[in-house]
């Protein structure tokens, strides 16, 4: 049995192709640039050549901002038109009036093909073809799988004048509340809730596929595969946290569910911030103010008993490509989750446990892989 697993970061797309006839140390991996630093990346490179600006269009589907977003706006800048269709200049903003006060022209989907002398650009997040088409290169097909799991950030489509940081803490309160688990963040395709408009746009974008497809929301995808560390999978109660290039965010987590969590802006913290934060998600006095009135997405708690530093052998379990902030003298004892051997697929082993209780038929073969032994992390004490 075959699954891909597709995990859609910032910097980038880690993929892992889960076979259940091999050991899960022994599965095909790729760490590649996320489709967002592709588009980032053409773009630069068009801006940097020499000669008149060529028009550009762009056209395609909602996908992560951030890198893709900011090239587009310089591209704008320079004077060269730019056009967009309604579905990618979500991209950009949900509100599309204020992406054409960039300078950004909306065209449909039908003044899109009518368009000639542009540069075209097609956005989408998951790029199953081309996907596809790398493992092939290296004779192995994908056209046997039993699923295809896919996670990106997705902050909602907020309404007009209500905070994109607010929309997402509610919706993730939603879904604590409805079921208690970090798989309550993954939906079969066509069961992606209307306001989670980039999960949506994953579904859109990938086209007739071999199998069914699921999606998730990336941070609680790392969570929930940092969980299969064996010294983490020791503990029954436990504070993870997931430092990523753009957000932060921390679980508190027992063998019932979440008892709480808070999501900040990496870019707005620093480690003796990020150490406040987790003290107080671990002694219950964290409040939704404290992190977004600090420009953060926001806190939840569902317990006021403590959670006890010092008594377990790590304090706080991190992973996510920030984690480094770590190293820079703690206070609290981290340790660095490595399930099955690697940090940067975690996200990749918690879409498979997602998919295990989102599909019942393929849980038995997924569990019996993620349950029959552990990868070993390290923590900064342990002797090398």
């Amino acid at each position: 049995m075959k699954i891909l697993t597709v995990d859609v970061g910032t910097g980038t797309q880690d993929i892992f192709l889960y076979d259940s006839n091999l050991d899960l140390e022994n599965g095909f991996k790729l760490i590649l640039p996320s489709p967002t630093m592709m588009v980032h990346r053409r773009l630069k490179q068009a801006l940097s050549a020499s000669g008149t600006r060529t028009p550009i269009l762009l056209t395609g589907h909602q996908m992560g901002g951030g890198p893709s977003a900011w090239a587009i706006e310089e591209y704008a800048r320079s004077g060269a038109p730019v056009y967009m269709t309604p579905s990618a200049a979500a991209t950009i903003n949900d509100e599309l009036e204020k992406v054409q006060e960039l300078g950004i022209k909306i065209v449909s989907e039908e003044e899109s093909q009518q368009l000639s002398a542009v540069d075209r650009f097609e956005l989408k997040d998951f790029d199953f073809e081309l996907i596809s088409r790398t493992f092939a290169d290296y004779g192995i097909s994908l056209k046997d799988l039993e699923a295809i799991a896919v996670a990106v950030f997705d902050h909602g489509n907020a309404p007009a004048g209500v905070s994109d940081r607010q929309f997402r803490f509610d919706y993730l309160d939603e879904r604590i509340k409805a079921e208690n688990s970090l798989s309550a963040f993954a939906y079969l395709s066509n069961e992606v809730p209307k306001i989670m408009t980039r999960l949506q746009s994953v579904a859109d974008s990938a086209g007739a596929l071999p199998c069914p497809l699921v999606v998730m929301d990336t941070a609680p995808a790392a969570v929930l595969g940092a969980t299969f560390d064996g010294r983490v999978a020791q503990q029954p109660q436990k504070i993870i946290c997931n430092v990523g290039n753009f957000h932060t965010l921390a679980f508190r987590l027992d063998e019932d569910g979440v008892e709480g969590v808070f999501e900040h802006h990496t870019g707005e913290i620093d480690l003796v911030k990020l150490e406040s934060l987790l003290q107080r998600l671990a002694n219950g006095s964290l409040r939704h103010e404290d992190v977004f009135n600090d420009m953060g997405h926001g806190a939840l708690m569902y317990t006021t008993e403590p959670f006890e530093f010092g008594k377990a052998e790590f304090d706080v379990v991190v992973t996510g490509p920030r984690r480094s902030m770590f190293a820079n003298n703690p206070t609290l004892k981290p340790y660095f989750a490595v399930p099955f051997g690697d940090m940067m697929i975690a996200g990749c082993f918690g879409l498979l446990a997602a998919t295990a209780e989102i599909l019942p038929n393929l849980a038995e073969a997924i569990y019996g892989s993620l349950r029959s032994g552990h990868g070993r992390g390290i923590a900064p004490w342990d002797n090398p």
